[in-house]
């Protein structure tokens, strides 16, 4: 099926707006990816055209654009000093991929068997350059199963992930703001807070603010995409992953006063870069055809709900020894199965419909999460290749 521009746009949109709506009305009980996963797949598989996000004009320049200006974005919600403080998050995030590891390849080898599993374990740590070394390799040894399991595990592991998360984070955030209810925090937006962040910021700043009336959409979107451009430069020399450096060049880039805060929220193009996003990470479960889930149904979820088993034990133990609760931590180890922007979307949601006011709000947003985000780069920028470039010599 052709369909112009502008049909394609609207009906990637209305998809993504009814996730939106069951996502409120529900108050983030079922959360809005969840919905729009769901809705994607069954139009996939009787009348959407398998490339409507393409043809929505949502391909793979403008995502990568998209993901590049977003994640420098994301770097202007941290300071150095918040960023730093997230190493606990860190390890949690790495002990939930081992608890993975550890149900796949023991229980997961003896029921499903060894190639399965080795194909399916890095996936499942999250990831897409995991997904395609996998599936590559299992094709180069004529495992042709194999490889779309690998596939498989990439794309429905979102849909064990969002409901799971969205009700740990809830559970979390319902904790948070009682805590600032009950007057036994502090919000981070007080006169004090402000007046201290302030003073750490004259400590690093090398560029002076833009006036207010010059920071327009247009010079905004240029300093962020020159970071971005330095960032996608540097990586390569750095050796660490480009969406990882671009976090950093963000953080560093707000921390020297070049970027302003909240980058793309004052320019008034996040909402649309997340929707490019968005719909671009959906357009995968094209490839999820009824027949292909029903040959590897069984491998598929069973390695899904022992890794998820594994996760969950591995993180809330080292969450509770590192002060973490349960919830937090679970949640943190739970972004192997998605990574950004479900990670950025499920937390914010959740905040929004547990919260009453905005001090409320911005203290569960600001305990929550960075650490989120930081999760999910643990778990799918960084740990999940580094883990597929040695399952694949296990191959």
């Amino acid at each position: 099926m052709d369909l112009n521009v502008v049909q394609a746009f609207s009906i990637v949109l209305l998809i993504l707006a009814v996730g939106e709506f069951v996502s409120i009305k529900t108050k983030a009980l079922v959360p809005s990816v969840f919905v729009s996963a769901v809705l994607f797949l069954i139009g996939f598989w009787t009348i959407l055209p398998a490339d409507i996000v393409t043809q929505s004009s949502f391909a793979k320049p403008i995502v990568y654009l998209s993901m590049y200006l977003l994640l420098t974005h994301m770097g202007t919600l941290m300071s150095v000093k918040e960023l730093l403080a997230q190493w606990k998050t860190v390890i949690i995030a790495f002990s939930g991929v081992l608890g993975i590891i550890a149900m796949t390849m023991t229980i997961g080898n003896f029921i499903f068997g060894w190639e399965t599993v080795v194909a399916a374990t890095p996936p499942l740590t999250g990831g897409v350059v995991a997904s395609i070394l996998m599936s590559t390799a299992a094709s180069e040894r004529g495992l042709t199963a194999v490889a779309v399991l690998a596939t498989s595990m990439y794309i429905m592991q979102g849909f064990f992930g969002y409901p799971i998360t969205a009700l740990m984070l809830k559970k979390e955030a319902k904790r948070l703001a009682t805590k600032v209810k009950n007057g036994e925090v502090e919000p981070n937006h007080s006169k004090k807070a402000e007046v201290e962040s302030e003073k750490e910021k004259r400590n690093f700043v090398i560029f002076p603010p833009l006036p207010e009336k010059f920071q327009t959409t247009y010079a905004i979107l240029l300093k962020l995409g020159i970071v971005a451009a330095l960032a996608v430069a540097a990586a390569p020399i750095l050796h660490i992953n480009q969406f990882v450096v671009c976090l950093l060049f963000g953080v560093i880039g707000r921390e020297i006063g070049f970027l302003e805060e909240k980058a793309l929220v004052k320019s008034g193009s996040f909402g649309f870069l997340m929707t490019i996003l968005m719909a671009f990470i959906f357009a995968g479960l094209s490839k999820a055809t009824p027949s292909m889930l029903t040959e590897i149904a069984v491998p598929l979820f069973g390695i899904i709900i022992l890794g998820v088993f594994g996760m969950a034990v591995f993180s809330m133990i080292i969450g509770k020894m590192l002060g973490y609760t349960k919830e937090m931590a679970f949640s943190i180890a739970m972004t192997s199965l998605y990574g950004f922007p479900a990670d950025y979307i499920l937390t914010i949601e959740s905040a929004r419909s547990t919260t009453k006011d905005d001090a409320e709000y911005k203290y569960v947003i600001d305990e929550m999460l960075p650490k989120m985000l930081v999760g999910g780069f643990t778990t799918v920028t960084i740990a999940s290749v580094i883990i597929a470039g040695f399952f694949v010599k296990l191959l």
